[in-house]
């Protein structure tokens, strides 16, 4: 009998000893799904759901919400990093107004710095073409000055670029004719060779006065002035420009250079003009009368 009952309590423990072994394994079971759940309610962007499995988790392991923050770490805990403002977290309307704002404030400073850039490299631009255009303008009075034609070409510099004008007095055409006489061959003569130092187009103008003389070789001024301006293109592809730099155009009494009430007007609104057109974008070309005019020619 003793030995049944030895037997029968050694079964007892063994058995025992099996069940603990059990309750260990369905413990870590659930530890695990504990920690799935966790992690898996911790993945999500909602920072409502989050701010409830914190407040929960904080009143299971017996402390307050305000013990466990962003779920990892205790308050007063730091990873080197200072935490955002109140407005400025995520899922937080006025936070993400904040943040609208200064997205906004950061992109129109972006704006303004690439403005001034940019309207810093345009001013540059245009003092050196104005520097360039004074110097062909420098050469031009020093070739027309040892050929005895001072004076003879007034200069210019508008948002087109150096503008040359040639007074068409009875020297340079003869009345109601496009036929250039010696004198205004001369003065072509003298600035061809300029010319031909720059590649850049030019335009060859021809203007009347606003007078109203009728004309017997041209039906109106304004064929008599495309004309005159037609003669100085030939002239000077005669003295080695390319054709394909120049355009011949005639204004009439469209586009007077003083107003008709000068008592200049009739001579000088009467006049072909040679434009050596600037090669620049249009917003360095809009600055080039404002820095000429602070810019005196030598």
């Amino acid at each position: 009998m003793a030995r049944r009952s030895r037997r029968k309590g050694h079964e007892d423990e063994e058995h025992a000893n099996h069940e603990r072994w059990l309750l260990t394994y369905a413990d870590m079971i659930t530890l695990l799904m504990v920690l799935f759940i966790v992690m898996f309610a911790m993945s999500t962007v909602d920072t409502q759901k989050f701010q409830e499995l914190k407040d929960s988790l904080a009143g299971a392991f017996g402390g307050s919400p305000a013990v466990v923050s962003g779920g990892a770490k205790p308050v007063g805990a730091s990873d080197g990093m200072s935490p955002l403002p109140d407005d400025l977290q995520a899922g937080n309307p006025a936070g993400q107004d904040s943040m609208q704002k200064l997205d906004a404030a950061a992109a129109a400073k972006a704006v303004r710095d690439a403005d001034r850039v940019r309207a810093s490299r345009n001013q540059q631009a245009a003092q050196k073409e104005v520097q360039d255009l004074r110097e062909l303008q420098r050469l031009i009075t020093e070739r027309l000055r040892a050929e005895g034609l001072d004076n003879s070409v007034g200069f210019a510099i508008d948002e087109r670029g150096l503008v040359m004008n040639i007074i068409t007095s009875s020297v340079v055409f003869p009345g109601d004719s496009a036929e250039l006489l010696p004198e205004g061959k001369r003065i072509i003569n003298a600035l061809a060779p300029i010319l031909g130092l720059v590649p850049n187009h030019m335009e060859i103008a021809g203007h009347t006065n606003q007078l109203p003389v009728p004309t017997r070789n041209y039906p109106t001024s304004w064929e008599l002035s495309s004309a005159r301006a037609s003669s100085v293109v030939r002239h000077l592809i005669a003295d080695g420009l390319a054709a394909s730099r120049m355009t011949a155009t005639g204004y009439a009494d469209q586009r007077p250079l003083v107003p008709p009430s000068d008592p200049q007007s009739v001579t000088r609104n009467r006049r072909v003009e040679i434009i050596l057109l600037s090669e620049q974008p249009a917003e360095v070309r809009a600055l080039l009368p404002s820095i000429a005019g602070n810019t005196q020619a030598n």
